[in-house]
């Protein structure tokens, strides 16, 4: 088993191409004042628009702008208003306009608005085109109103788009949440012409209803078709795998992950799988290794590392994961505050602002990053950032840049003991023993030199 005690110096080396949670909070807060801005602005905009030709077509583009870009359901409500009094819907009765009320609805999470939409726009007679009915499928699956699916079946296969390929997923994937694998089967099976979408919801549909054997073996005969796997036949079929704790496939499904790795194709989220998948296989040494090697996490990472430490009695190696988590985002919020001082707002980071960061580096032992920043500050650092980060150093037993650390305090405080104590109790944490009595002959030296009268001359004589 690899210990996660040292995790944390590992993932200094991955850690370039992180994104902040914080950052994208508080740009979502930035977001939603500009969008509410946008709505009022342009709305009041259109509403002094003349009546011609052109004038309708600008505002059918801006009203379509406003939904693409709305991002809460209040802003929504405003615009879903603006469009029934300018009747927009009337004057432009195209299943276009319908469809992007309907999708911003179930993208904003409001699936029975959106399924209310949706009948409205039937009743307004205007028919359903490609796009309208797999999102509609979508807040069906989202409100889990199966009966509005089927209905929604039903409208496909009159206007003759049953087979198209999102239309077909959006079935298969309907029934199978509802536990209905009979239907969902005679989707797929219809089809003789199938596309991957078909095949990734058949798959996935089995592994979260519990088939996970089934699942398995839907992926074996996908593979023998033909068709390339992408990183949603990843997560399902390691989903099915880690529930039946099967290693030599899990093994197969790592290098297939590898490959798309390489091509660009793999995602945060099939790397999670793998590393719950071989948590569940009982192998929490290639977990690590998987969660060391990702160059982004997020809390379902550190969490599918924890439950899999915890699942199998390793509960330090559980709580120093957390622990760990914990520290990480810590440093993740304050990398991001300090980048905002500075991209944002101007501020020029003064001694006091890059210490915080140091000491935030060195708590969560991304020692590298801790250095890189002391030697790219503009000003020099004092004792108080290098005592941090000796601290640090101590905690994490990081010999190579305590000495580092060391180095420079001796520098700027000759007098100061604490530093060989500390360097001391790094050295002893590393089993160095030569070096801990190398370290307590210095401070035996220093402590006598400071006693009156005394002198090395003297004390060799």
């Amino acid at each position: 088993m690899i210990s996660f005690r040292h995790l944390q110096r590992g993932l200094s080396k991955f850690s370039s191409r992180r994104r902040l949670s914080t950052s994208c909070a508080l740009d979502h807060g930035g977001t939603h004042e500009a969008n509410a801005s946008s709505v009022a602005s342009l709305l009041a905009q259109s509403r002094q628009q003349p009546d011609s030709p052109s004038s309708t077509q600008a505002h059918a583009k801006m009203v379509a702008t406003l939904l693409s870009g709305c991002d809460d359901r209040r802003g929504l409500s405003r615009i879903h208003a603006h469009v029934i009094r300018s009747r927009l819907l009337d004057s432009n009765p195209v299943a276009f306009h319908w469809n992007n009320i309907i999708r911003a609805y179930a993208r904003l999470d409001a699936p029975r608005k959106a399924l209310l939409v949706y009948a409205l726009m039937a009743r307004a007679g205007v028919p359903p085109d490609s796009y309208t009915l797999p999102i509609a499928l979508k807040a069906a699956c989202q409100s889990f109103d199966f009966e509005a699916g089927r209905q929604v079946h039903g409208v496909a296969v009159k206007h003759g788009l049953e087979c198209n390929e999102f239309c077909e997923s959006g079935f298969i994937s309907l029934y199978a949440k509802a536990g209905d694998f009979g239907d969902a089967r005679k989707v797929f099976d219809e089809n003789a012409d199938r596309k991957l979408g078909s095949w990734n919801a058949m798959i996935a549909g089995l592994a979260q209803g519990g088939r996970s054997r089934e699942a398995i073996d839907l992926f074996i005969e996908m593979r023998r078709s033909g068709f390339v796997l992408d990183d949603v036949t990843l997560v399902s079929v390691t989903s099915a795998c880690g529930s039946i704790g099967d290693l030599d496939l899990a093994l197969q499904l790592h290098k297939y992950v590898f490959q798309a790795k390489n091509s660009e194709k793999a995602d945060i989220l099939t790397f999670n799988s793998l590393i719950d998948l071989y948590g569940k296989c009982g192998r929490m040494d290639l977990a690590y290794k998987v969660f060391l090697g990702m160059e982004e996490r997020n809390v379902s990472s550190w969490t599918s590392m924890i439950v899999g430490y915890a699942m199998h009695g390793l509960v330090s190696d559980a709580l120093e994961c957390f622990r760990c988590m914990r520290e990480a985002g810590m440093v993740q919020e304050g990398k991001c505050y300090f980048d905002m001082m500075q991209k944002y707002y101007g501020i020029r980071p003064r001694l006091q602002h890059y210490g915080c960061m140091v000491d935030l580096f060195g708590r969560a032992g991304r020692f590298d990053e801790a250095k890189e920043m002391v030697e790219g500050m503009p000003m020099k650092a004092n004792s108080i950032i290098y005592g941090c980060l000796l601290g640090a150093c101590e905690k994490h037993e990081n010999v190579e840049i305590g000495e580092w650390v060391a180095k420079h305090l001796q520098e700027l405080e000759p007098w100061n003991d604490g530093v060989y104590v500390v360097l001391s109790n790094i050295y002893a944490s590393r089993g160095m023993w030569k070096e801990v009595e190398e370290m307590r002959v210095v401070m035996k030296q220093r402590r006598l030199a400071k006693l009156p009268g005394y002198s090395l001359a003297t004390n060799s004589e």
